[in-house]
């Protein structure tokens, strides 16, 4: 256990922090399931600006990687774009 005033209030900070970052990483990747399973392109083209603001957001606060944040990106990019054609030959 910690002895010293400031790192029993570190201690508290990074709990705080550590529920905010779980709560947010849940948040999106749920975001992500929910875009996963879409079929309709417009609906899918919507969620994937918020999905893509949010997996920013995580990167900028160092909660993934921004690499990782890029490849999900991309990925769900590729996704939302091969919906299009397929909305339409239907």
């Amino acid at each position: 256990m910690a002895n010293h005033k400031s790192a029993k209030k570190a201690i508290r900070s990074s709990a705080k922090k550590r529920l905010l970052n779980r709560y947010q990483h849940t948040t999106t990747r749920n975001l992500v399931k929910k875009l996963r399973t879409t079929t309709d392109h417009a609906m899918a083209v919507e969620l994937f600006k918020k999905v893509s603001s949010a997996l920013d957001k995580l990167a900028k606060r160092n909660v993934i990687h921004k690499n990782k944040a890029a490849n999900n990106k991309s990925k769900l990019a590729r996704f939302v774009n091969k919906l299009a054609p397929a909305q339409a030959t239907a």
